[in-house]
């Protein structure tokens, strides 16, 4: 990241002084100052998802987190006092304190933080992370991975080039009933499969707003970053980002990041994808949010499996194969046969990765040096899927994909593989 970029460069360069940040850090070290094996983590974005974040590695064995940082100053120091509040109980007098700051490059400058968890808006969550791993830090960020194909495989080839441990947060593979909902389709228990229904949510719409003056302690310079200058509203920033392209990919990248990631799982696909996609949606007409409203993508596989990913079916995923079909969305596990769901995975099947917890899978991980249920690039082609969908609702035709070299047979595609990034804002 390009350390020119407008806001606070001289407090970033006074935070950094003389310590150089190491590219990676030893496997069997978590920082010069963190004791014995703790891993020290700085919570970056502490909003509404942040906030869950925070609160759960608050309460996970082996971490403690040492930092807070969010563009929106009083949600930091909310956030902080949080820590405090939680460790000062705990450790007395030998607590020293969270660290709090709204400028991220201050995190990245720190040596005694190990680790970050990054809960931005969708547009940070690539250089925040890109940040990070070069800094030699491991990183649980939130999903979806990317604002852009390109963003998300520069993100993942960085990850393996500089040996860090990565986990999106993609919780449903940490979900018992997901996992075998994947196992059983994995193991041939419906058969050889045919379609693939996939349920996401309805985006919104909102009428034309006027300026805003950003509330006192929110830099909304640094909020929009890399993304393209545009007045503030209330409206236009935390939860609602999603609804807006320079933000996010909406409900489509938002949901899809979920199901579409345990769809992949499912079919043994998540490294790859499809070969083709074709898509419709319904716009708003006008307004800040400009990310479909309602919307059905199609996609097909070499193999010729369907999947067809709409706001028009139910939520979740339903695999339907020669032999029977299973449906899987949060607390339910459906099934065309009552004994599928008594199936017993044997020993010599395929077993996914057993997580009962993503926040403590993450430190297990960061520990053994082992790769995530969920890592940059499983996370990179879930991301895609969505990306894939909204170029072609926004073309308006078939599209065909090539997994491998991750371009479309289309010029004009191609181009929406990536956007440029405002001002000095680099990859």
């Amino acid at each position: 990241m390009d350390l020119t970029t407008p806001t606070s460069r001289r407090r970033f360069l006074q935070a950094a002084g003389a310590v150089a940040v190491p590219l990676i850090v030893p496997a069997s070290v978590f920082g010069q100052e963190a004791p014995g094996n703790r891993l020290n983590l700085a919570a970056i974005g502490v909003g509404q998802m942040g906030g869950g974040n925070l609160q759960a590695f608050l309460h996970t064995s082996g971490v403690q987190v040492v930092a807070v940082c969010d563009v929106d100053a009083e949600r930091a120091a909310r956030a902080r006092q949080t820590v405090e509040r939680h460790y000062g109980e705990r450790l007395g007098k030998d607590y020293s304190g969270c660290f709090q700051t709204t400028d991220l490059r201050e995190i990245m400058a720190r040596g005694d933080i190990d680790a970050v968890c990054i809960s931005t808006a969708d547009h940070w969550h690539v250089p925040a992370a890109l940040m990070a791993v070069r800094a030699g830090k491991d990183v649980f960020c939130e999903k979806p991975l990317s604002l852009t194909i390109h963003e998300g495989r520069v993100l993942s080839d960085a990850v393996r080039q500089y040996g860090r441990v990565f986990l999106l947060g993609s919780q449903q593979r940490s979900e018992s009933r997901f996992r075998y909902a994947c196992e059983l389709v994995r193991n041939g228990r419906i058969g050889q499969v045919k379609q693939v229904k996939v349920g996401l949510v309805r985006g919104r719409a909102l009428a034309p707003v006027p300026p805003q003056t950003p509330p006192p302690g929110l830099d909304w310079d640094l909020y929009l970053g890399p993304s393209p200058w545009r007045p503030y509203h209330k409206d236009c920033c935390h939860y609602n980002f999603r609804f807006i392209s320079d933000f996010s990919g909406g409900q489509m990248l938002n949901w899809g990041a979920h199901h579409l990631d345990i769809a992949q799982w499912g079919l043994g696909t998540d490294r790859s994808g499809p070969v083709e996609v074709r898509g419709e949606g319904v716009f708003p007409a006008d307004g800040p949010y400009d990310n479909p409203v309602t919307y059905t993508v199609n996609y097909r596989y070499a193999d010729g499996i369907a999947l067809e990913a709409s706001t028009a079916h139910p939520g979740g995923v339903r695999w339907e194969g020669s032999e029977g079909w299973i449906y899987v969305n949060r607390g339910k596990l459906e099934a065309s046969s009552p004994a599928l769901l008594r199936s017993v995975i044997g020993p010599g099947e395929i077993h996914l990765t057993d997580s009962r917890n993503h926040k403590a899978h993450f430190v297990d991980c960061v520990r053994s040096r082992r790769e995530t249920i969920a890592p940059c690039e499983v996370g990179h082609r879930s991301a895609t899927m969505g990306h894939m969908g909204n170029i072609a609702m926004r073309l308006g035709r078939t599209l065909h994909w090539d997994p491998v070299a991750e371009r479309f047979a289309d010029e004009e595609a191609n181009r929406l593989l990536s956007r440029p990034m405002r001002g000095r804002w680099t990859l």
